[in-house]
């Protein structure tokens, strides 16, 4: 190690010197920036999941628009809005489509007797409501009373329960005061909200949630006659369709909406970005710890090269070699724990957890950085000092 940063560097490494000469310190060291990193790559894969989770159910739409009420925030929230709009939607050029989407949450209990909450869409079985082609295989079968098709990626549920449905053995269970009758499975994910999704007929749908109507649908999804202009079709609908009760987005809008305000207004989402705060704060005094009582333990020594000269880049340059090494010797435990956790979380909970390659030359990118800002603080007193009071 030595050898190599002298040829990297072109000096002698005083920095790996002194914090190799002091192995105890060094590991502690080590040890503090690599836990930060790990506390900082874990919140970002957590605000990650949450992201990523967000675009689950829109990614299964066949819809290149969304007309929703103006009050939506996330696809959970929001009034229905008439369904009215949808005809009038139709009106316009460039529309070759709309259908109405029903939305609606539903515990289901388990044997053991825990509640696992999916997401429910009501579509008519008729309309190409998904692109997922293992919804759209099952369709016509949706169009009798109390069936049913399930997500086999829901959270904390038997594996076999799914091998057995997608077997051709049916699963029923009772929900709402009504037996539902599950003949197939697709595969899509829960998130922060729910455990998982389940699609019905529309008439089913009412079925289950007696308090909902036809007329009055969650979104409607529009689809694009082929050469449309979408950017045009937008502003005509947004002109026709009155914004206190209707609001009309592309689907990637309305992903970046539900994004943001998941992320900023709700607290799961400011909780994420808390911890990756309190991850930087952390590796920022541990290291400027580590490198302030380095400098205290040899001030005589700088004092003495101060004193024959050596200006002050010449010490920051130490301290930087110092910060660059805790950060680079910190990264890789705190990397590589990370991935191991990222494994045994995605496998427990089912979330898109998953290291990015942008993630991880930022996180090491930001140690640098921190690190060095801890080393530049630590070398303010001896900036400000006299070589004769150092001794």
């Amino acid at each position: 190690m030595t050898a190599f940063l002298e040829k990297l560097l072109g000096r002698v490494p005083i920095g790996w010197l002194q914090l190799s000469h002091n192995r105890v310190r060094l590991i502690a060291a080590v040890a503090g920036v690599a836990f930060a990193n790990l506390l900082v790559l874990m919140q970002l894969g957590f605000f990650g999941a949450l992201v990523g989770s967000v675009r689950f159910p829109y990614d299964q739409f066949n819809a290149d628009i969304l007309i929703s009420a103006s009050d939506m925030n996330t696809l959970t929230d929001g009034s229905p809005l008439p369904r009215q709009r949808m005809f009038e939607a139709l009106a316009v050029p460039g529309v070759a489509g709309a259908t109405p989407l029903y939305f609606a949450k539903l515990d289901w209990k388990q044997p053991d007797g825990t509640i696992r909450q999916l997401d429910v869409f009501g579509v008519d079985p008729a309309a190409r409501a998904f692109r997922n082609p293992e919804i759209n295989g099952r369709l016509a079968d949706l169009s009798m009373s109390d069936i049913a098709l399930l997500d086999r990626k829901t959270r904390n549920v038997s594996k076999a329960l799914f091998a057995s449905i997608d077997a051709g053995t049916p699963y029923t269970f009772e929900t709402k005061g009504r037996t539902l009758k599950v003949i197939g499975t697709f595969g899509v994910g829960g998130g922060f909200s729910a455990d998982g999704e389940l699609v019905v007929s529309d008439q089913t749908f009412f079925k289950l949630f007696a308090n909902r109507m036809a007329g009055a649908p969650n979104l409607i999804l529009i689809r694009l006659e082929p050469g449309a202009v979408p950017a045009r079709v937008l502003a005509e609908l947004r002109a026709i369709l009155p914004d206190y009760d209707s609001a009309v987005r592309t689907v990637e809008e309305a992903i970046w909406r539900d994004q943001r305000f998941q992320t900023t207004q709700r607290p799961v989402g400011i909780v994420f970005g808390f911890g990756v705060i309190i991850g930087i704060l952390v590796g920022l005094i541990i290291v400027y710890q580590v490198l302030s009582t380095d400098v205290a333990d040899h001030m005589r020594e700088y004092a003495t090269f101060k004193a024959i000269g050596y200006p002050q880049r010449f010490f920051m340059s130490i301290i930087f070699e110092e910060a660059f090494i805790l950060a680079i010797l910190g990264f890789i435990p705190g990397f590589v724990i990370s991935l191991i956790l990222y494994a045994i979380v995605t496998k427990a909970i089912s979330l898109p957890l998953a290291m990015t390659a942008a993630r991880a030359f930022g996180v090491l990118a930001g140690t640098i950085v921190m690190c060095s800002i801890s080393g530049a603080i630590a070398t303010r007193k001896l900036a400000r000092a006299n070589p004769a009071d150092l001794f």
